[in-house]
């Protein structure tokens, strides 16, 4: 755990020919980024174990110089693997804590930026980071995150994973309350709006709150395009999760009860494609999302090049198979293909899970009662959604309760300059981003002189 270089190079000369008197002393003029004396045994203990380096005079007994030497083992910053953006910075985290903070830090050179540090797990005694903006943050908000983390009791806290599930307001919800990131641009982006953060060391993603649903379906690259671009590809994402999740239960309560719906040119082209099927619809359409979740799952799991092999070309065989087979017909085979499709335009990767098990209660309630299953189903989903708090703010803010004035950054994204406010629902101790008539007089000012 030590670096013996460090130690050759900085600390034997100091020791050997330094004329020092004290410890205090030596630690004044040792040329390393952290040595302090302490009188603490635990404490003492506890950097021995971290890779810290223990001096202590005879004289002094009862101090104890220690004087950082670990061997700094991490990873190259990488581009984002989960969050990769055409357009924009292409730095992602990496498993340490120090780099990260460095990474923000760069972003937001500011005094007011503020890094609460702690320790959680009693045995993994692992370094956690509270990261927010003095003065901007709401001090309710970043009060929630520390108590919470204060009350963590589990022994061994790994990753940021850990975190998310122990301190999230509701631990039996399937939608992510909190939203993690491997990108620091967008880390530094949500400090200035008046967030918190959470970095854990070992992990090379950062936590978020309080967030909203909404934010779940916006890509950070929409930032870095025109507002039209951005708020069309926004709609775009928010339909397609809408066809993931309905497409196949609609298709189910359909077929076997309201089939009078559908056109009688359509109709006779699911006749033709379902004569020779022998089982119904419920049955076809979960043998296909099945085998859907097998393939996405092997291909997870098996190397990258070979995972990819395995999901395009398992999908076109047994999909094609199975049509030959009578097993299921063409056409459901295109619109279950659809909808998983439609499901990755989801950007973060969590709620794209999400997303692809809600369509299972879907599917069982259109199954029983049609139609009106479906719509059943959508006001429990919507009572759900209602009852969920992120940090105990709405996770259905701004649609309810309604706060219009962040409407300009949700379903769509305004242009920036008619985002002046901050994000109501976060409570920003300062609301205002920048004057916005003093911005437009100075704009008046430029078109007149042109």
């Amino acid at each position: 755990m030590v670096d013996i270089d460090m130690m050759v190079k900085y600390l034997y000369p100091y020791l050997i020919h330094y004329p020092f008197t004290s410890l205090q002393h030596l630690a004044d003029v040792l040329p390393l980024e952290d040595a302090h004396l302490s009188s603490a045994p635990r404490d003492v203990q506890q950097k021995l174990l971290e890779g810290y380096l223990a001096i202590q005079l005879i004289e002094q007994d009862d101090l104890v110089l220690l004087v950082k030497a670990q061997k700094k083992i991490e990873r190259t910053l990488t581009i984002p693997e989960v969050e990769f953006s055409v357009v924009g910075p292409k730095e992602s985290f990496i498993e340490s804590l120090e780099t990260n903070l460095h990474l923000v830090r760069k972003r937001i050179p500011s005094e007011r930026l503020t890094v609460n540090l702690f320790r959680v797990g009693s045995l993994s005694q692992t370094k956690l980071a509270v990261v927010y903006v003095d003065g901007i943050a709401d001090p309710e908000n970043v009060q929630t995150v520390i108590q919470r983390i204060q009350t963590i009791e589990f022994d061994e806290v790994i990753d940021s994973s850990y975190i998310v599930q122990i301190i999230c307001d509701n631990r039996h919800s399937l939608f992510p309350q909190l939203l993690d990131t491997e990108r620091p641009d967008r880390v530094a982006a949500v400090l200035a709006e008046g967030k918190v953060a959470v970095m854990v060391d070992g992990s090379p993603h950062a936590l978020i709150g309080p967030t909203t649903l909404v934010e779940f379906f916006s890509s950070f690259e929409d930032y870095f395009s025109n507002w039209i671009i951005a708020s069309f590809f926004r709609l775009i994402r928010l339909f397609s999760v809408a066809f993931s999740i309905l497409i196949t239960p609609i298709y189910v309560a359909t077929l076997n009860y309201h089939y009078e719906l559908i056109p009688k040119d359509l109709l006779g082209t699911l006749i033709t494609s379902r004569k020779e099927i022998p089982f119904p619809p419920i049955i076809e359409v979960l043998f296909l999302e099945l085998t859907i979740e097998l393939l996405r799952e092997a291909g997870a799991r098996l190397p990258t090049k070979v995972g990819q092999t395995i999901g395009i070309v398992g999908g076109i065989v047994i999909g094609t198979a199975s049509v030959e087979a009578g097993l299921t017909s063409n056409v459901l085979l295109i619109l279950v293909a659809l909808a998983a499709l439609a499901s990755f335009t989801t950007p973060v990767y969590k709620m794209g899970n999400t997303i692809r098990l809600l369509r299972f209660p879907f599917l069982l309630f259109a199954e029983m009662w049609g139609l009106l299953g479906v719509a059943f189903c959508f006001c429990i989903l919507m009572t759900h959604l209602l009852s969920l708090t992120s940090l105990g703010r709405p996770f259905l803010s701004p649609l309810f309760p309604p706060r219009w004035g962040d409407w300009k950054d949700a379903f769509i994204r305004l242009p920036f300059s008619e985002q002046a406010k901050r994000p109501l629902s976060l409570r920003p101790k300062q609301p205002l981003r920048f004057n916005s008539d003093k911005a437009k007089a100075k704009r008046d000012i430029e078109n007149i002189d042109e």
